[in-house]
């Protein structure tokens, strides 16, 4: 969590109930009642959780629930004065919906999610050669259509396309650059939070390229560098194809004897 918000987050009065929504990898310890689809004992399974002081919610506040399931949330409107939703909305089917449940059952609250930039970063963390965490769902950013002061959030679909276009990469040198309000986006909102979904056949690629080029700004040098390099990888497998063509043929007449 960025520091800041954890840092207006535990200041909250002590007589505010706090509901932390998606809580159970990295609980938030001043929330006071928790809902996940996963039980209390096993919580905290990423080795960290958020906030300062002893874990006020128990055992008995911990509500087990699929947060996008079709069925209202088990709590009443606005029944908390400030919920939390903290890397959560990128992984999950329905944010949208839960989005909504987030307006419905608090009074205001917090969100934080992945920038674009952070989605897009190549082989992060060394786990594959694709662009940001395989298991996010969604390119998320601040909805620009919002009148100003209103909070709420855009949600498109992240597609497997992404990961070929060399343009929207952000390589390992760029991500030095970047602070922690480079990788991730929080938001903090009243009366509600509000989410759509941007419908998109296919993604805007040529968008995403022109966003990475004005935030990382690479040389025309860099770039022609990259272009050949990704078309060097491609003519070698254009190569290899035929080779083990042959291969998979003669494997297959031989099992067929």
């Amino acid at each position: 969590m960025l520091p800041d918000s954890l840092a207006r987050i535990d200041a909250l009065p002590d007589d505010l109930v706090v509901l932390d929504v998606g809580g159970w990898g990295a609980p938030l310890h001043r929330a006071d009642h928790v809902l996940d689809v996963r039980p209390h004992a096993t919580r905290g399974a990423l080795g960290y959780s958020y906030g300062s002081g002893p874990e006020r919610f128990s055992a008995d506040t911990w509500h087990i629930a699929d947060i996008c399931a079709r069925d209202p949330w088990p709590f009443e409107d606005k029944q908390f004065d400030f919920a939390t939703c903290v890397l959560t909305l990128e992984d999950i089917r329905d944010p949208i919906g839960v989005c909504r449940e987030l307006s419905r059952v608090a009074k205001a609250g917090y969100v934080e999610v992945p920038t674009i930039e952070a989605e897009l970063i190549y082989n992060v963390e060394w786990q594959g050669p694709f662009l940001g965490h395989e298991h996010h769902r969604w390119l998320i950013d601040r909805d620009p259509e919002l009148k100003p002061g209103d909070s709420g959030l855009v949600f498109r679909h992240k597609s497997h396309m992404l990961h070929q276009d060399w343009r929207v990469r952000v390589v390992p040198r760029w991500v030095e650059q970047m602070s922690l309000e480079d990788h991730l986006l929080g938001v903090f909102w009243e009366g509600e939070i509000a989410a759509r979904e941007e419908f998109e056949l296919l993604p805007d690629l040529d968008a995403l390229a022109a966003r990475v080029r004005a935030k990382f700004n690479p040389s025309p040098k860099e770039l022609a560098l990259k272009e050949a390099r990704v078309k060097a990888a491609h003519l070698v497998a254009r190569g290899v194809r035929p080779v083990r063509a042959k291969v998979a043929g003669a494997l297959g007449r031989l099992d067929s004897r």
